[in-house]
């Protein structure tokens, strides 16, 4: 799909409801991309992205990352934020696509639909990001790095990846479910959450400067101690969102 266009009929379909002031244009315009699945629009209402991305400056032509694209939602919003001289780089990991085959055929649809999308697929001790990016995007997989399965020192090889591919300057936005305060990590692998305390020490760890927290997905309600995927409250978690810069 050809994203100047794609921008074209955005921008035409959002003439007649203009965007939040507290959404850019290009984000609104990603929004209202008509090529978006009708699930993935049907899920904005609560999972934000508009007000989340307006977060990170997200600019036309900037060079981002989805890390761990999962099933695109994010990777093609920002597709078309970026627009036609912008880089996505959607990286699918390998034993994401091994474990299941949705991840594989995910990484192929979205990067052939897009043409500003770069599919990247290899494992997490093999990652390779491309450097000088402007943004690297993390939506509910932070945790994923301290599965079982995964070597213990996987988040602090994939944190300083990311601090080497990004510019100086650009932003690490990590968005996760939230674990009981005081669990550090213990609850990636059973309720596939984790504790914002670690999140914030990994990563300032690698060297990146916390720059501001938000509340935009508090779920007050949320007791943090189900499993995400328990049908009573998946798409209700509480989850902090954590905004980093590489100085």
């Amino acid at each position: 799909m050809n994203p100047t266009l794609v921008i074209l009929a955005a921008v035409a379909a959002l003439t007649a409801a203009p965007a939040s002031a507290q959404v850019p244009a290009n984000i609104a315009a990603a929004l209202a991309d008509p090529a978006r699945p009708a699930a993935e629009t049907a899920a904005d209402a609560a999972r934000k992205p508009g007000e989340l991305l307006a977060l990170t400056g997200l600019k036309p032509g900037d060079k981002v990352a989805d890390l761990v694209m999962g099933g695109g939602y994010f990777t093609r919003i920002l597709s078309v934020a970026v627009g036609p001289t912008g880089q996505v780089y959607a990286y699918q990991p390998a034993e994401f696509i091994a474990f299941g085959a949705n991840y594989g055929v995910s990484i192929k649809e979205v990067s052939a639909a897009y043409k500003n999308i770069t599919p990247l697929s290899m494992g997490f001790g093999a990652l390779d990001l491309p450097d000088g990016l402007d943004l690297v995007l993390t939506v509910q997989n932070y945790h994923d790095l301290h599965l079982k399965p995964f070597p213990a020192d996987t988040a602090a090889k994939v944190n300083a990846e990311v601090f080497k591919s990004l510019k100086s300057g650009g932003i690490y936005l990590i968005v996760d479910h939230e674990a009981k305060a005081g669990s550090g990590i213990t609850a990636a692998d059973t309720l596939h959450r984790i504790d914002i305390a670690a999140v914030k020490a990994e990563v300032e760890a690698a060297g990146f400067k916390l720059e501001s927290e938000s509340q935009l997905l508090d779920v007050p309600a949320d007791p943090r101690t189900a499993n995400v995927f328990d049908p009573a409250i998946r798409g209700k978690t509480d989850q902090f969102i954590l905004k980093f810069r590489k100085p």
